[in-house]
């Protein structure tokens, strides 16, 4: 049922996003949500997994509003999710209104990281970090530099906090060029 429903949310915020105000790359996407009952879990407030599929959403929203998307899909381009963590400090709780801030960090040479904060009335309730490739649609991976020159240069003030660019590298999983088994240690 969870699915069904993010399908349908998905596709309403695709429609709003194309008409909603128009963003710059660097600039911070505010994307309003309502908690709505298959958002719940047992405990009747929002369930872990639903805060990332409506970060996908948000991630969608700045994408289109801020032109980014459109430029990827020009070029046959598309963003995957490679590692991405998450804080809870508040619980959502049904029909409560909500935004999900999101905004574009900066690059290491191989991601892009974004951060998105889910805030009631300004005030922090859930924050999560994405770090994330692009794809090309004919095979292989977009480098950050093909990028930049798609979207433009970054402002000196877009900067990963080393944190982040450490837990980046140690959270990644071997290339899919190489193998990875399941071995459990005992």
């Amino acid at each position: 049922m969870i699915a069904v429903h993010m399908i349908f949310r998905t596709m309403l915020h695709a429609i709003i996003s194309r008409f909603g105000a128009r963003l710059g790359h660097w600039d911070v996407a505010r994307t309003r949500f309502r908690v709505l009952p298959t958002d719940l879990d047992i405990l009747k407030h929002m369930n872990n997994g639903v805060y990332l599929s409506i970060a996908d959403i948000g991630r969608f929203d700045l994408l289109t509003r801020n032109g980014v998307w459109a430029i990827f899909k020009k070029r046959g381009w598309y963003p995957v999710v490679a590692s991405e963590t998450i804080s809870f400090r508040k619980s959502l709780e049904l029909w409560q209104p909500f935004v999900v801030e999101s905004r574009i960090l900066g690059f290491d040479e191989k991601a892009v990281y974004v951060e998105q904060r889910f805030t009631v009335d300004g005030e922090i309730y859930t924050q999560a970090f994405i770090r994330g490739r692009f794809l090309k649609r004919g095979g292989g991976i977009v480098t950050i530099d093909e990028l930049l020159d798609a979207v433009g240069p970054s402002p000196t003030d877009v900067t990963v906090p080393e944190w982040l660019r450490t837990w980046g590298a140690d959270a990644a999983l071997p290339s899919t060029r190489v193998d990875a088994p399941s071995i459990w240690s005992e």
